[in-house]
């Protein structure tokens, strides 16, 4: 449950442009790698 002063994403907005590593190796540059695609993202907490 966000809370009142987090922001969210909501229908319409655009994804914020992040860079994470992928497991394999290397790096995947969002929104960019899906650009003019519909895509799912994933992200898994495990163990911080």
């Amino acid at each position: 449950m966000p809370k009142a002063n987090d922001l969210i994403l909501d229908t319409g907005d655009l994804f914020p442009s992040i860079e994470i590593k992928k497991v394999g190796g290397g790096n995947i540059v969002l929104p960019d790698e899906l650009s003019g695609s519909w895509g799912v993202v994933l992200f898994y907490r495990s163990h911080w």
